[in-house]
């Protein structure tokens, strides 16, 4: 269920360093996110299925589950802090949040184009993050293809306008 958002009036659209600075915050947490997948798979390559150290990493099967596992991992992540409260932990440092157009959370489906998306930005060598700096709304490809958009929040018990 969608919830709607408050200070929809003092939020503003988010610029590319805000932005960048959330994502290298959120990197830190989705590499120890992926140290722990790697090592559960570790333990059931070994454990569960008893393959010999050597054995570890050799078959396509093996890395073909760790890298899907890996990119679940990080998806499940961002999924449940976007449709949640619309934020990441790097996203609330920055004070970002994410949200439909009308200042509701996102959903599911919307969350999966946007991740999806933010990969194919990044295989494009950034663009799809750059695309905010000519995008009159400071759309990342990410907001368009999902029809989000990413907010700065004013400070506590502050406005944009200063009242």
């Amino acid at each position: 269920m969608q919830r709607r958002f408050g200070n929809l009036d003092d939020a503003w659209p988010a610029g590319l360093a805000r932005r960048l600075g959330a994502m290298l915050y959120d990197g830190f947490l989705v590499a120890a996110l992926w140290i722990l997948v790697a090592g559960l798979h570790l333990l059931v390559v070994r454990q569960l299925i008893g393959l010999s150290a050597e054995q570890v990493g050799t078959g396509l099967v093996q890395v073909l589950s760790l890298r899907l596992a890996m990119l679940a991992a990080a998806f499940a992540f961002f999924a449940f802090c976007w449709c949640r409260g619309g934020m990441t932990l790097g996203m609330q440092a920055w004070r970002l949040r994410v949200q439909t157009r009308d200042g509701y959370s996102i959903t599911l489906c919307q969350s999966l184009v946007r991740y999806l998306v933010a990969w194919l930005s990044v295989a494009a060598l950034g663009l799809g993050y750059l695309w905010i700096l000519v995008d009159r709304e400071r759309r990342s490809w990410s907001d368009i293809a999902s029809g989000t958009r990413v907010v700065v929040l004013p400070r506590a018990g502050k406005s944009r306008r200063g009242w």
